[in-house]
């Protein structure tokens, strides 16, 4: 029977020891996430949202290794990740503070340095920009606005057209300042993370 190496990297040894910084250096977060697994489970726990089992995250995690439903594993499939999330990634993620692991109770979920690891995956649940989307819808509304004022449809000829105008410059004006705080404050949460970032 092969014994599995549960030993930490010296840089995980490292960063635990000044856990009250909450800091990882870079070696560390690349070291957690070049394995699949590791990657799979930070993906299942943002889909959760909440404390998860460890059965059920080995389930999920074996059926999407195999391209298969939950209840089409077999029993080896099931253990063979059971045993490797148990021994030694999630051990590891703990000890890095990126997940809550009671190994006693078999529960799972997402520590503070967590969010240090997020930027770094390309999931579906992170928020996307969705700013050209209301640029568009600015822009198209506008046109339709300008344009039904210049062919004098009833409710708009009681509006002078410059006014019209003026309103929908306004409204790019509001939009681009808008953009320009949520940018800003979402930079800040990105500069404070990459701070911790050793």
């Amino acid at each position: 029977m092969s014994s599995v190496d549960t030993s930490l990297p010296e840089e995980i040894t490292a960063v635990t020891d000044s856990e009250q910084n909450a800091r990882l250096s870079k070696d560390v977060i690349f070291e957690l996430l070049k394995n699949r697994r590791r990657r799979e489970v930070l993906s299942y726990l943002l889909e959760t949202e909440g404390t998860v089992t460890l059965g059920e995250l080995a389930e999920q995690i074996a059926a999407w290794e195999n391209d298969t439903d939950i209840n089409a594993l077999s029993s080896d499939q099931r253990k063979r990740v059971y045993v490797a999330l148990y021994q030694t990634h999630l051990p590891k993620m703990d000890d890095a503070g990126i997940v809550e692991y009671d190994q006693d109770r078999g529960l799972i979920d997402l520590s503070d340095n967590a969010d240090l690891l997020m930027m770094y995956l390309d999931t579906d649940t992170h928020k996307q920009d969705r700013w050209d989307r209301f640029y568009a819808v600015l822009s198209v509304v506008g046109v339709a606005v300008l344009s039904a004022a210049v062919l004098e449809v009833p409710p708009l000829t009681a509006v002078p057209t410059m006014a019209l105008a003026g309103a929908i410059v306004f409204a790019f004006c509001v939009l681009s300042v808008v953009h320009v705080v949520v940018n800003r404050r979402e930079q800040q949460t990105v500069d404070g993370k990459l701070s911790r970032i050793e």
